[in-house]
């Protein structure tokens, strides 16, 4: 592994590191560490591990991380297809654990494509509360509801908007933002040779002051009393401390807070900008002083009392159409668990679950909620969406998939399977993976033709 590293770039880590720059820049000679977190929405810690085919190791900030060698490329096995876990970078897992969602906070995730700390959030928030996922990149919010999707997520809102729109919308909504802000990515030169590609000292001013826009927008969405974090996976102190710096000195509202500490976290550096002494409140991470790549955190409160309004979702009283009645006889059908009580809404013909009640006009929708599935000529076809929500307990029909059938089924064929007539949860060692439709002895697939491999 050879990483050509740009002389402005070494320059300006030899100025900031001094007599560690060696150590710093002796990790471009070694592989990236690499990790996965487990999805707790669909299993616990403690039963993935009991299952788990791989070489795991704890990532010492995040409970559920775990570290895995080289060889074992869990993305390649049916647990990652059936959506019990999420491979993440393991520095990047402290950033959520910064924030601490708890079940009812409504949460906004700023930029949140691909999806790694949308789906940790959605994780700590036990479907209780609202998650709004934003990506304004039209082309990474389809990555990012996919793995929404396959996580089985439910109480969630993604949009496809600019921190400007979403500012004039959302004012004093959020108990908890994450800005997790567009940098230039110096943490990520093992990982990415884009990143190294396109790095210039220009891009980087370029990017502070794009970061500096973001943050403020953001800091209006919030109300008093609630936590923002700041992120980014770059060295830079014009895009870490200067952000900070900068922002709290146009913000008086604002206040650090301590983030919690573990071995090899370094402090923020205020000298690095001529800052403010309480930039030591912040945290990097260096992929010298960890096993992890470089990360930048800083947590922030918005002064005032806490406003408890928005605790509990809002339902509207949608009385049921006709086409909704459909939904609801295919839940009572072939589902066990109670949905009759969720806040549906039809649009087009999708139907979804709306989980808190927001004024989403004029806005770029992804999806404005948890899509169940489509009426189609007086039917209702569920989602695979649905189905990755649903646990084996939730459904009247399963089917555990055998080796060689998981193969077959991700690959879009048909089973042939002797089992009664109608929509089929086929799981993975108890875990759902998808809907099959049977239809006398064969079970029609309905794995979607986008993921199918």
């Amino acid at each position: 592994m050879v990483i050509k590293i740009k002389e402005d770039f070494a320059n300006k880590m030899k100025g900031l590191l001094n007599e560690d720059y060696d150590k710093f820049i002796n990790v471009y000679e070694s592989e990236p560490y690499k990790a996965l977190r487990v999805n707790t929405l669909k299993i616990s810690v403690d039963d993935f591990l009991k299952i788990s085919p791989f070489d795991l190791s704890q990532v010492p900030w995040c409970e559920t991380g775990f570290y895995y060698v080289q060889d074992d490329k869990p993305g390649k096995h049916y647990y990652h297809d059936a959506g019990l876990f999420y491979i993440q970078e393991p520095s990047a897992m402290a950033v959520v654990e910064a924030l601490n969602p708890v079940p009812g906070d409504i949460v906004l995730d700023l930029s949140a494509a691909p999806g790694g700390k949308s789906t940790h959030i959605a994780s700590k928030l036990k479907g209780e509360g609202l998650l709004v996922s934003n990506e304004i990149n039209s082309k990474r919010v389809k990555v990012l509801a996919e793995n929404i999707e396959r996580m089985g997520i439910r109480n969630i809102v993604i949009l496809n908007e600019s921190p400007e729109k979403l500012e004039n919308k959302f004012t004093g909504l959020f108990d908890k933002i994450l800005v997790d802000a567009p940098c230039s990515g110096e943490g990520m030169f093992r990982k990415d040779e884009t990143a190294i590609n396109e790095w210039s000292l220009e891009n980087v001013l370029s990017c502070s002051l794009r970061q500096k826009k973001i943050l403020d927008s953001a800091s209006h969405m919030l109300k008093p009393g609630g936590i923002m974090v700041y992120s980014t996976c770059t060295f830079s102190p014009e895009e870490n401390e200067g952000v900070i710096d900068y922002f709290l000195k146009n913000h008086s509202d604002f206040e650090l807070i301590e983030i919690y500490n573990h071995e090899g976290f370094d402090n923020g550096h205020p000298e690095w900008v001529n800052g403010c002494s309480d930039l030591k409140k912040c945290v990097r991470l260096w992929p010298h002083l960890l096993k992890g790549e470089g990360h930048f955190i800083t947590k922030l409160r918005k002064k005032g009392a806490f406003n408890e309004i928005n605790k509990t979702s809002k339902k509207s009283n949608i009385k049921k159409t006709a086409v909704q009645q459909l939904f609801y006889d295919f839940s009572k059908k072939y589902l066990k668990v109670k949905l009759d009580e969720l806040n549906l809404q039809q649009i087009g013909q999708n139907v979804y679950h709306i989980p808190y009640e927001m004024d989403l006009s004029g806005l770029r929708v992804y999806k404005p909620g948890f899509n169940l599935g489509q009426l189609k000529k007086e039917r209702f076809e569920p989602s695979h969406w649905l189905a990755m929500s649903l646990k084996k307990g939730d459904v009247n029909m399963i089917y555990d998939l055998k080796d060689k059938e998981i193969k077959s089924y991700i690959h879009g064929e048909t089973l042939n399977v002797d089992i009664d007539d109608g929509w089929v949860l086929l799981t993975v060692d108890g875990y759902s993976i998808g809907w099959g439709k049977a239809v006398k002895g064969v079970i029609k697939n309905f794995y979607p033709k986008a993921l199918r491999k």
